[in-house]
């Protein structure tokens, strides 16, 4: 099994390799039937198949010493402590494990709650329950959700009205424009607190509307749904262009503020409003989030730990983004030396309904 990994480095030049059920081969029982604390007991004892462990310290250990710009990825969703951490740690060696769990908590949301009722903490909790210096690589949807069977996020927010409502020239719905806010927010709380790398699907950036389905004995060996539709984020007269442009701004404002390296401090997660405020990144970048499907907040008070003047730097609610424009982005926010949920300093915002905004230091 080593020398085969080492094959498809050398022949097809593989970067990197997911690992497919790591959980399964962790333990004796597969970890079938077992809902993991985290306490440290249910991975250092009888239960751990420590041969299958081994293997995967191995395989770890050599993908690295032989091929220093390796990345390896666990799929594991027990929780395992040091996985993720380099052998000569002691570690299973992976550089990062998926966070399964964040895409299937936004799927169970959409299918079972309405937005209104969402709970914050609980989402909060989710997206940021993860093991300190242990990489996780978050993502909103998954390639599952992509196939036959389920539903896209997109497809679950607009379902049949994205075949007849996604056109620039026809009248916004209450469908689509509900399901373009809470498209753009999922995806950004995601990127911002769900882990320290960002994973998408090819499509699900600009909201694709349908299923992936390969040819198969059950849809008579078709070919109609094996492939994605480019041709709609293309088309200037779609809609899905303001969510390729949300995931492109996304992307390059990481590429500025560096979040993933820096570790989140959540100050605010108020059900009642549906705001949830945290910071991230360099330049005191913070994260105000207001789920609420009504109501607007004109001088919100939002803490930080860092004084100074602010400035928008993303708002989902910008015009080239399918937004009302409700913000000036020519706005000064000066903190004041008030602390503010357990922040040193605090300023005054307005956050529009189901809007996300960014602010940092100008």
């Amino acid at each position: 099994m080593l020398s085969n990994l080492r094959w498809w480095v050398e022949e097809y030049h593989f970067d990197g390799f997911r690992f497919d059920g790591v959980s399964s081969m962790l333990y004796h029982s597969h970890g079938i039937a077992h809902a993991f604390s985290g306490d440290y007991h249910e991975y250092f004892g009888l239960a751990t198949d420590t041969e299958s462990l081994v293997y995967l310290m191995l395989a770890n250990y050599m993908l690295h010493e032989l091929y220093p710009f390796m990345i390896t990825i666990a799929e594991e969703v027990s929780g395992m402590a040091t996985l993720c951490r380099p052998v000569r740690e002691g570690g299973g060696g992976f550089d990062c494990r998926l966070a399964m769990a964040l895409p299937d908590k936004w799927i169970k949301l959409l299918k079972e709650w309405k937005d209104d009722d969402w709970d914050l903490d609980n989402i909060v909790s989710t997206l940021t329950n993860r093991r300190y210096g242990e990489a996780n690589i978050a993502y909103a949807e998954s390639h599952d959700q992509a196939l036959v069977g389920d539903k896209t996020i997109a497809f679950w927010l607009m379902d049949a009205e994205m075949y007849h409502c996604m056109s620039d020239i026809s009248p916004m719905t209450s469908v689509i424009e509900r399901g373009l806010a809470l498209h753009k927010m999922i995806r950004l709380i995601t990127y911002g607190l769900g882990g320290e790398g960002w994973l998408n699907f090819m499509g699900n950036e600009f909201g694709h509307p349908e299923w992936l389905d390969f040819p198969r004995k059950g849809n008579n060996q078709s070919y109609h749904y094996a492939r994605r539709q480019w041709n709609l984020v293309d088309d200037q007269l779609l809609r899905y262009k303001y969510l390729n442009a949300w995931d492109r701004a996304m992307n390059n404002l990481e590429e500025k503020y560096h979040w993933l390296s820096i570790t989140q401090y959540v100050s605010r997660k108020h059900n009642d409003d549906k705001v949830v405020v945290f910071e991230r990144g360099e330049k005191g970048l913070l994260w105000v989030f207001n789920f609420h499907p009504s109501k607007s907040y004109t001088g919100y008070r939002v803490g930080t730990q860092t004084a100074g003047k602010f400035r928008i730097v993303l708002d989902s609610d910008a015009k080239e983004f399918c937004g009302q424009g409700r913000l000036d982005h020519s706005t000064e926010f000066f903190t004041s030396n008030d602390p503010w949920d357990n922040r040193q300093c605090s300023l005054y915002v307005y956050i529009p309904c189901r809007v996300a905004v960014l602010f940092a230091l100008d």
